[in-house]
């Protein structure tokens, strides 16, 4: 399983963990990272991804997702192709980073993008942009399949 982690899945781990939600999203996202280490899943990253966690301004928190990202299996370069799909992912209403992000998961061909971020989820779920692969919490995601 070929899986792609939006920034925001990578900082659940770090958020404060008193809200019922933030603690069983975090759960997930450590289940799935067991995954990636047992070798039952495939991380997939990118160099947008890695700029994202580049951009924080909590010093502790870039410091954990930079050890994270040392997990990941692949690096996806941003290249012309995934600049060109994300500009159009971008006029279609996602954001800037969202865009880069799913561009950049399409180009690698993952099975899913993972993402905490509603608004995200729902736009590619009403195939806002066509996306080319799934978009999904990984909460619900987990509770689909056998990872």
């Amino acid at each position: 399983m070929r899986i792609y982690l939006h920034a925001c899945c990578v900082n659940r781990l770090t958020d404060d963990q008193t809200q019922e939600r933030i603690r069983e999203e975090s759960a997930a996202i450590e289940r799935i990272m067991r995954s990636v280490r047992r070798g039952g899943s495939i991380w997939v990253s990118s160099d947008v991804l890695s700029e994202e966690i580049e951009s924080s301004p909590l010093p502790g928190r870039k410091r954990e997702n930079r050890t994270l990202l040392t997990l990941a299996s692949e690096l996806i370069e941003t290249s012309d192709l995934v600049i060109e799909r994300a500009r159009y992912l971008e006029s279609t209403g996602y954001g800037a980073f969202d865009a880069m992000h799913l561009a950049s998961a399409e180009s690698a061909a993952v099975d899913v993008l993972l993402t905490t971020d509603d608004k995200f989820e729902k736009r590619a779920s009403r195939g806002d942009g066509a996306p080319r692969v799934p978009v999904r919490n990984p909460v619900l995601w987990l509770r689909e399949t056998n990872v």
